[in-house]
């Protein structure tokens, strides 16, 4: 399929590495290659059985597959999901209140068909599967690495593989794996529908997306995005597709889908501590920092907004650079941020900055490349040495954190706000040097020097 593509002002082509997202080419050429068939495949079949061997053994797996399990099986028996904080069907060591729309019930229900762990081992291995496949689609959106590029890179299924193995080590991964969370997997369909389906042109753009966000709310975002970057018919199937979800559940179950609107979505307090070390939100920095203040989430908010600006004008600026993947990533941080609850585990969207900041580290002179270097190092460090782990939490502790804690505390939050300055600094001084350097070059040209 062909697909006439458009140019921004500057004349960059707005999906130069459109033929690199083939993923029927991809999928053809991995099955031609057992080796990594073997590679991409052990780990989420290790995880199958793991979930088997351990329900034999009545293990503690997965608590908040848990809960997705057990909201499928309240919603099929026609209990409710919100009147109270625990469910019927939950294990003793799981339980906790069903937070998600009640939409989330529903496509849960799959997990109703099999035991608590095993319903663990199914969604850590669709869960690994679809960090794979995040990593493939990060990779075909970057340019066509050069002919004399580093050969590792010019591979796309052998980067993957690497990829795979490192970013099992990142804190959101495994602690999203170790839980049974479903933030991969979410984070895949947004990648899979604005990257892939949707940038071709196909009538399907925007419906996984408007499925991710009647599962969990927050990807409602990235319809603003597609809207803002001109794929408006695509925003606009995605919000139809969310719409037409909830209606289904008013129709399947009236009272939950009404109290969830009105009662529970407010009730930020059912989903945990605002303040707990975990959250990594503006919201949760400012309540730590001002000792639960009254209007300590409202200045979160404010401040976010004012963080809307400049996420604006980045997202704008990839965009017109033909840059999709960068541009969706400021829009994914930035989501992070506002969020008034933003655990550990939220933060996979790591995976495709990582892919991204290693892509540009040849580019780069021998005299400015320890910049990128020491830059991508500390955000794979900030990931992978699980500092909010070594911090006193829990019990209120970190309301009583010093300086130097509730900076390491606050350090997911702290960095796309520290990567987004230090990019924004570099462009205005690039300009500056510029324009410095216009006057001379018409000097040079007027005495024929």
């Amino acid at each position: 399929m062909t697909r006439t593509v458009s140019t921004d002002v500057d004349g960059s082509v707005a999906a130069r590495s459109q033929h690199r997202l083939a993923l029927r080419k991809s999928l053809a050429r991995l099955s031609v290659r057992p080796r990594s068939i073997l590679i991409l495949s052990v780990i989420p079949l290790v995880a199958i059985g793991y979930g088997i061997y351990g329900w034999q053994h009545d293990w503690v797996l997965g608590v908040d597959s848990a809960v997705y399990r057990a909201g499928a099986l309240t919603l099929l028996h026609g209990d409710s999901l919100y009147d109270a904080n625990t469910l019927p069907s939950e294990p003793w060591w799981a339980l906790l209140p069903f937070t998600y729309p009640p939409t989330a019930a529903l496509m849960f229900i799959p997990l109703a068909a099999f035991p608590t762990q095993i319903s663990w081992g199914l969604i850590t291995a669709v869960s690994l599967g679809a960090m794979a496949l995040s990593i493939r689609i990060a990779i075909g959106a970057l340019p066509r690495p050069a002919a004399d590029g580093p050969r590792w890179w010019a591979s796309p299924a052998r980067s993957t593989i690497v990829f795979f193995l490192v970013f099992l080590a990142l804190e959101p991964v495994w602690r999203t794996i170790f839980l049974g969370q479903i933030n991969l997997i979410l984070m895949a369909m947004i990648l899979l529908d604005m990257l892939v389906i949707g940038a071709r042109g196909s009538r399907w753009g925007g419906v996984l997306v408007g499925v991710a966000a009647a599962i969990k709310l927050t990807p409602l975002v990235f319809l603003g995005h597609l809207f803002i970057t001109g794929r408006r018919m695509d925003a606009i199937r995605g919000f139809a597709t969310f719409v037409l979800l909830q209606g289904l559940m008013f129709l399947i179950n009236s009272h939950d889908a009404a109290k969830y609107w009105t009662v529970t979505l407010p009730d930020t307090g059912r989903i945990g501590p605002v303040h707990w070390a975990g959250n990594q939100s503006l919201n949760a920095l400012m309540n730590r920092a001002t000792d639960l203040a009254p209007w300590a989430s409202k200045a979160a908010m404010g401040i976010g907004f004012l963080l809307a600006i400049p996420a604006l004008w980045l997202l704008m600026r990839f965009h017109r650079k033909g840059q999709a993947l960068a541009a969706l990533l400021v829009t994914a941080f930035w989501t992070l941020l506002i969020s008034p609850i933003s655990w550990t585990h939220h933060w996979v969207w790591v995976i495709p900055l990582i892919v991204l900041l290693v892509s540009r580290l040849p580019k780069t002179t021998p005299k400015t490349a320890w910049k990128r270097w020491v830059g991508t190092g500390l955000v794979g460090f900030v990931f992978v040495s699980c500092v909010l782990l070594i911090l006193p939490n829990g019990r209120n502790v970190e309301l009583h954190w010093k300086v130097w804690q509730n900076i390491l505390g606050d350090a997911y939050i702290l960095m796309p706000v520290v990567l987004a300055a230090a990019l924004i600094l570099r462009w205005g001084l690039q300009r500056r040097a510029r324009k410095k350097a216009a006057p001379d070059e018409h000097v040079d040209v007027a005495t024929g020097v």
